[in-house]
């Protein structure tokens, strides 16, 4: 027999059958879904895949009988072949702040700069900064070269206030907080405000002063709040049946402002609401409204 399967909404589960055993993970993944190796590896390499509840991303773990192998929803072949379209939060002849979704680059091949210049025919659209693949929520874009260099000039004086909301695992203690942990032998500084919690959950507001790489993702998981979803940083061990439901990590650029760089005495500021699949977050973490 092959391997028994058990799908809901979110995940899709296999136990290893004795035929299966000794398969490595990919190759598993990959006939299992009838999806190419390298499409498999692509999902391990995002963290998506769980063996025994513990988060696998080696391509050649071998597989025993009796293993349980939990895949994370991905979006069908169907689904990737459309590509998202972006909502523009706010704009004006220099600038425009879109409304990114997970699972698209900020900038590069097939990325919300390259999909915002086919929606707006702005060919000289480029992003001013970036969000990581999964995070959603504002992202900057100048349409001209003369903007750009404005924007990154304010950037490098730190007077863009940057807001971000995240739902972290574990109760934070405190109702306001600030980390200061260097990252990469750099000076790293997060502001963090506690907006609600419940028993193994926490939905946190957070404000950077600086822009390390993953800088939230780190100082949250080097506190042991690491951000729900996250799979490089967050829970490696799946005790909790539900951090199996979060389909990315829980991480939302929910503002952005800024002294206008080409209007003097201007402002430039967007807000993104919260997206659906982080109001799902909330409610299935007895959060949500």
């Amino acid at each position: 027999m092959g391997a028994t399967m058990k799908k809901d909404s979110a995940i899709t589960t296999y136990i290893v059958s004795r035929l299966d055993a000794q398969s490595t993970l990919q190759a598993f993944v990959a006939a299992k879904l009838s999806v190419s190796k390298r499409a498999a590896k692509n999902l391990l390499d995002d963290r998506k895949v769980w063996v025994n509840r513990r988060c696998v991303w080696m391509a050649h773990h071998v597989l025993r009988q009796g293993d349980t192998i939990e895949v994370a929803a991905a979006l069908s072949p169907e689904q990737k072949k459309a590509p998202p379209k972006i909502r523009v939060l706010v704009e004006d002849d220099h600038y425009l702040v879109a409304d990114k979704p997970s699972g698209v680059l900020s900038a590069g091949e097939e990325s919300a700069e390259e999909l915002l210049r086919a929606q707006t025919g702005l060919q000289g659209l480029q992003a001013v900064h970036r969000l990581d693949r999964d995070t959603t929520g504002c992202l900057l874009f100048a349409k001209n070269v003369t903007a750009l260099d404005e924007a990154v000039a304010i950037f490098r004086t730190r007077r863009v206030t940057k807001l971000y909301q995240a739902v972290v695992w574990g109760k934070f203690a405190r109702n306001a907080s600030t980390l200061t942990e260097e990252l990469d032998g750099e000076r790293a500084v997060s502001h963090i405000q506690r907006e609600a919690f419940s028993a193994d959950a926490s939905f946190l507001k957070v404000r950077i002063e600086t822009g390390r790489t993953h800088q939230i993702r780190r100082h949250l998981a080097s506190i042991r709040h690491p951000v729900l979803g996250d799979r490089e940083h967050g829970v490696k061990f799946a005790r909790d049946p539900r951090l199996l439901t979060i389909p990315r990590q829980m991480l939302h650029a929910c503002g952005i402002e800024m002294p206008h760089p080409m209007i003097p005495g201007n402002v430039l500021k967007a807000h993104s609401p919260l997206p659906a699949d982080f109001r799902r977050c909330l409610t299935v973490f007895d959060m949500g409204k």
